[in-house]
C-alpha cells in the first residue's frame, strides 16, 4: 500500500530539493547550499519537521552528525505539488496553468513542442479519440 505524501512547506520543499540534489547530505552540507538562507539551527528544526513527516530519515551518523536521505521521490512530490497548484488556483485545469504561462512569457514556442513531444503518441492513445478528435480541427 503506497503511503501518503507529506504536506511541505515552501521551505521544506527547498530544503528537500538541496538533499535530493546530493542524494545524501547533513543539515550543515544542506545549509551551506541554501542562497542566504536562515541559520543553522532552522534548518536543523526543518528537518526535524521533515523527519517527523516521513519525507527523510537519517541514514548514518558520520562524527557527530546525521546523514540524511530523501524518503520521497521528487517526482511524485513534484506531481502532488503540481495537483494542489491546480487545484486550488485552477480548479483544476491543467490548460488554464499553461494559457497563464504562456502569457507569463514563461513558455516559448519551443517549450510547447518539447511538452507535445514528451507526452509522445503512446500518451495520446491513451488519452482516447476524443482528444484526437480535438487534434484534427485544428
Amino acid at each position: 500500500m503506497k503511503r501518503k505524501l507529506p504536506d511541505l512547506s515552501r521551505f521544506e520543499l527547498q530544503c528537500l530539493r538541496k538533499l535530493w540534489g546530493r542524494k545524501e547530505a547533513t543539515v550543515r552540507e544542506v545549509h551551506g547550499d541554501l542562497p542566504r538562507g536562515p541559520s543553522y539551527s532552522t534548518v536543523r528544526k526543518i528537518f526535524e519537521r521533515l523527519e517527523e513527516k516521513g519525507a527523510v530519515r537519517r541514514a548514518r551518523l558520520e562524527g557527530k552528525a546525521w546523514v540524511y536521505r530523501s524518503e520521497v521521490s521528487a517526482s511524485d512530490i513534484i506531481r502532488k505539488e503540481i495537483r494542489r497548484l491546480l487545484d486550488s488556483l485552477f480548479d483544476g485545469a491543467a490548460p488554464e496553468l499553461v494559457s497563464h504561462l504562456a502569457d507569463m512569457k514563461e513558455l516559448s514556442v519551443e517549450d510547447l513542442r518539447e511538452i507535445e513531444e514528451a507526452l509522445g503518441k503512446d500518451h495520446r492513445v491513451k488519452r482516447g479519440a476524443k482528444w484526437a478528435e480535438g487534434r484534427k480541427g485544428s
